[in-house]
């Protein structure tokens, strides 16, 4: 069972980060495509969350008094899936079925697979049904928490800011909203698409306890989880400013990530780029 520690390993942390993000180029080179950068650049969040922050148990998944990870940007779900097997939830071989027919690991995360808490990828959808899950937790009694992960696009959404407006009415202090600023969406930059900075400013104004800070860096976001914990009596938002393609200069200078179609010769590159990057 995993519980919360007093004083994080932060070089633990990252190096958990690091071979998450091998297991996130072995499940895209196996369909030659897919969302790699999001699975780069969301590695040090996840490290942080299954490896210091969350309280579950591998052995039983449906545990009542569990910390939800709700995944609202499904097709992240090459990055979680990663997660999940260092985290001991599925086994390290089944990432070898990622994106197969009949597979349990689907290229948008499906609520069927062990250790994912709701299906994602209707984008907007996600942060509502963690409302839902912080409030009933509480009306239960229990002090389970709920950490849902959105993008800047779903910034975009009407259906965000409904459920926005709702955790800060009922004062849901067991709901954290984690905010993935890549600066990439489908059609190009949010800022070209629709702007949503000052994307902090924006929650801050819902009620939120909002923070900004480096998505990248393991540290921040420990010392960012501490101090909204140490903020009661409303929902946290944290800001990620993140870099897709973290750790893979092959993937991170590319202008178009959202979805990326790698060929056979540059898998080796980036495997190289991302050990030499350690």
């Amino acid at each position: 069972m995993s519980t919360l520690t007093s004083a994080p390993d932060v070089a633990a942390i990252r190096q958990r980060a690091h071979t998450m993000r091998r297991h996130v180029l072995h499940m895209a080179e196996i369909v030659g495509q897919g969302y790699v950068g999001q699975g780069l650049g969301i590695a040090d969040l996840l490290a942080v969350m299954y490896f210091s922050e969350l309280r579950f148990d591998p052995a039983n998944l449906k545990w009542a008094d569990r910390d939800r990870f709700t995944l609202s940007i499904g097709h992240y779900a090459i990055g979680l899936y990663a997660a999940l097997a260092e985290a001991g939830i599925i086994p390290l071989g089944e990432l070898d079925t990622y994106g197969a027919d009949g597979s349990r690991l689907e290229m948008s995360a499906p609520e069927t697979t062990p250790g994912v808490e709701l299906t994602g990828g209707s984008l907007g959808h996600g942060l509502t049904q963690a409302v839902g899950m912080a409030l009933g937790l509480r009306l239960d009694g229990k002090s389970a928490r709920v950490f849902n992960l959105l993008s800047d696009g779903e910034c975009q959404e009407g259906s965000t800011w409904e459920a926005a407006m709702a955790g800060a009415h009922h004062k849901l202090d067991n709901l954290f909203a984690f905010i993935d600023c890549n600066n990439q969406q489908a059609d190009g930059a949010p800022s070209r698409v629709m702007g949503i900075e000052p994307i902090d400013k924006k929650w801050e104004a819902f009620g939120w306890h909002t923070q900004r800070v480096n998505g990248n860096d393991p540290a921040a976001i420990l010392h960012a989880l501490a101090a909204a914990k140490a903020a009661p009596g409303r929902p946290h938002a944290i800001v990620l400013d993140t870099l897709m393609g973290r750790g893979v200069p092959l993937f991170e200078q590319r202008e178009k990530n959202h979805f990326i179609r790698v060929s056979p010769e540059e898998w080796t590159i980036a495997r190289s780029q991302l050990e030499e990057a350690k």
